[in-house]
């Protein structure tokens, strides 16, 4: 009885192996590339521009920034954040005042806590930073990103929707895809970096690539600080990555996610 709960495992395990790999024969990366890579950076902070930004350049490669709208790194240095646009970077929407669930994280402060917000508020919150943003950099189209990867308000209602209205896409945290079907533009997983070796960094991307599917990285402080990357690190990565790029679609998760929602095997529902 066992073997033959085995073998029937066995082929189950088999088949949705082959029914993957077929979905991901139908979906082609463009210029025949073999996955997507993301490289997004949270909470709007100096290291971004004095750090990744330099870095991400010499390697002519795009990335999102995920800045809150009350930070002074923003409210300093405007003209840098509207020059990295221009210059092919994304600036993404990360809220006004960085929201997240005071239930998991103690350092929240109560008028920032998810549980006490409405719908209302988060809505208008979003749409507030959306003007803010349109301000620097003109755009009137950009992705969010989830605040602590926090979706909830008031204990347990979802704000997925007013993300919807609002955004292209949105990205909050999770493991690599392992089949582009029916992959949600709303709610693309990323992985939160803290500290991790430039070895580390690669062996995410090249998973990504033996899926055929994509690689998003949830990046903080660059060069020092909190979930910190180092500068050497990021390098690492970057270098495999140039040196790779017959196999890495490296772009913005805005371009990445547009793309992804073009194409009739997903669905953004």
């Amino acid at each position: 009885m066992k073997k033959i709960v085995l073998c029937v495992l066995i082929i189950i395990v088999n088949a949705a192996f082959l029914y993957s790999q077929e979905t991901n024969k139908n979906f082609k990366w463009p210029e025949n590339k073999k996955a997507a890579v993301c490289l997004t950076f949270d909470d709007g902070q100096d290291s971004h521009l004095d750090n990744a930004i330099p870095l991400l350049d010499r390697f002519n490669m795009k990335a999102t920034f995920y800045c809150p709208g009350n930070k002074e790194a923003v409210h300093n240095r405007i003209s840098e954040w509207k020059k990295i646009v221009e210059n092919g970077h994304e600036l993404g929407n990360h809220s006004l005042f960085h929201p997240c669930d005071g239930k998991l994280f103690d350092w929240v402060r109560p008028e920032y806590d998810l549980n006490n917000y409405s719908l209302e508020q988060i809505r208008m919150e979003l749409y507030t930073a959306n003007t803010l943003f349109k301000a620097i950099d003109g755009k009137t189209d950009r992705t969010y990103g989830y605040p602590c990867s926090n979706f909830k308000v008031q204990g347990d209602t979802t704000y997925v929707e007013v993300v919807k209205e609002l955004f292209s896409a949105a990205r909050s945290d999770g493991p690599i895809p392992n089949s582009m079907e029916n992959i949600d533009t709303n709610f693309m997983p990323s992985w939160c970096v803290e500290s991790h070796t430039g070895k580390e960094l690669i062996a995410y991307v090249i998973e990504a690539k033996e899926k055929g599917t994509i690689a998003t990285f949830m990046f903080h402080s660059v060069g020092g600080g909190y979930l910190n990357v180092s500068n050497e690190a990021l390098q690492e990565l970057l270098v495999y990555l140039k040196e790779n790029e017959q196999d890495y679609w490296v772009d913005t998760f805005f371009n990445v996610t547009k793309y992804i929602s073009s194409q009739d095997i997903v669905t953004t529902e």
